[in-house]
């Protein structure tokens, strides 16, 4: 790289949203250098959130939900190949087709993928299908399109639900399957975990909680599914939602600080190396990324949420073509939404860093709330249903620590608010992922620690 921080070779790994809008950023920014983007996928960056809802509806081809480019990036795109490896001294990428793509710095925006059924025998029956990417959306949209008599949803986090949710609005008999005591449970907590179920089964789906599947079956085709408890549904398409894997064994001989819980770097996007040095020239941003954060104890927060990708590539970005004085940390709120069964549900903060619970406005009779999260006596988080207006007063809650309970702040609160337990249950439970996971410093490998000659 020559000496100015706007000039040199850039690649980012990963042309989905975060390595789009970190490219996009990267321009802005001034950097007048030359830019690759690589990318698995043969098709241009695509918008993920409406293939659980509007693609499976029926109401948005697959092929529609491409994102818009707020500028040019003029950069050398390499799609349809995949990233096997990185070498971080000779500063060089490895593709999967031979070729090797050099670099100053670089980007991981590498995401996730969907975690597949683990018996690759039944997950190869025609009718299994997961649901990440714009074909995975296409394929099963039109299996849908077919009227299945029933579809078997396997995880009831937030795109289980959001699968169950489009079938049942299509009138499709549905049965879901989750290991937890509830839909949503890992993410929201027993309490609103307890309003999913209800809404679900108001809604004609066939919840089956507490239970695991044990097997799929067919001969080629897939005819059914047996569960732990004995019993057995028939089903001619089932849908494994079972949460994320993220998209870093390319980087296993790097000796970056990379494994099944994501590229771990500080709140500048600068990825650690093994041993927790910080490097300066490889950044990370997005779903694969893996970073502290001050509001909940400096614990490393994994997220999969669409604005902290966005939030995050443009931080990552903005570091990466200026100098230490001028680069700032990534210290959004965590915030996502989802819609299912008639209902909106946003979330600000981590919902699962709390011990207690309060519904601060609405009730959960009504279905239209909002619920605020304490952990040690302050707000950590707000998830609101069919409320949303009123979550930028928690926002401001949770950036000043405030104390939990919360004191009244909205016109339409209904009586005095009284904690219960949040009832966030151990991931180990669960049969889905929580969109947000705090992660700790939980190293994935075991080092040995040599020692310098004297």
């Amino acid at each position: 790289m020559r000496g100015e921080p706007r000039d040199g070779r850039i690649v980012v790994v990963g042309a989905s949203l975060a390595g789009l809008r970190a490219a996009e950023t990267l321009r802005e920014s001034g950097f007048t250098g030359s830019l690759t983007l690589i990318g698995e996928e043969p098709q241009p960056p695509y918008d993920r959130p409406p293939l659980s809802k509007q693609v499976l509806l029926g109401k948005v081809p697959a092929c529609d939900t491409g994102l818009p480019q707020r500028r040019d990036v003029d950069a050398q795109w390499r799609l349809g190949v995949r990233a096997t490896g990185l070498d971080p001294i000779g500063k060089r990428v490895l593709l999967a087709d031979g070729a090797e793509v050099p670099f100053d710095r670089l980007l991981i925006a590498t995401g996730t993928r969907a975690r597949p059924w683990p018996h690759p025998g039944e997950a190869a029956l025609d009718g299994v299908f997961t649901l990440r990417t714009s074909d995975d959306a296409r394929r099963l949209a039109e299996r849908l399109d077919a009227g299945p008599r029933r579809v078997l949803v396997v995880g009831a986090g937030f795109t289980g639900s959001e699968i169950a949710s489009a079938c049942r609005e299509r009138g499709l008999a549905v049965t879901v399957a989750e290991r937890g005591p509830a839909p949503l449970v890992g993410a929201l907590g027993g309490t609103l975990g307890a309003l999913a179920a209800k809404l679900q089964r108001a809604h004609g789906v066939d919840l089956r909680c507490g239970v695991t599947v044990t097997s799929l079956e067919g001969d080629g085709r897939l005819t059914g599914a047996q569960f732990s408890d004995g019993t057995r549904v028939d089903a001619d398409v089932a849908v494994i939602a079972l949460g994320a894997v993220r998209n870093t064994e390319w980087l296993a001989e790097s000796e970056l600080a990379a494994g099944p819980r994501g590229v771990t770097c500080d709140a500048g996007c600068r990825a650690f190396d093994m041993y927790g040095i910080v490097t300066d020239d490889i950044f990370a941003a997005g779903d694969v990324a893996r970073f502290p954060h001050p509001l909940f104890e400096y614990q490393l927060l994994s997220l999969e949420h669409w604005g902290n990708a966005v939030a995050q590539a443009e931080v990552a970005a903005h570091n990466m073509v200026n100098p230490g004085p001028r680069r700032r940390p990534h210290l959004t709120v965590p915030a996502f939404w989802s819609s299912q069964f008639g209902l909106n549900i946003k979330s600000v903060g981590v919902p699962t860093f709390s011990d207690q619970v309060v519904i601060a406005q609405g009730s959960l009779k009504d279905a239209r709330l909002v619920a605020v999260y304490g952990y040690r006596g302050r707000v950590t988080a707000a998830v609101s249903v069919n409320q949303a207006r009123s979550l930028e007063y928690y926002q401001r809650l949770i950036e000043t620590a405030a104390p939990f309970p919360p004191p009244p702040g909205a016109a339409d609160q209904r009586e005095s608010p009284v904690p219960v337990p949040s009832d966030v249950p151990d991931p180990k439970m669960l049969s889905h992922g929580p969109t947000v996971a705090l992660t700790g410093h939980l190293p994935d490998r075991r080092l040995t620690l040599v020692q310098p000659a004297r």
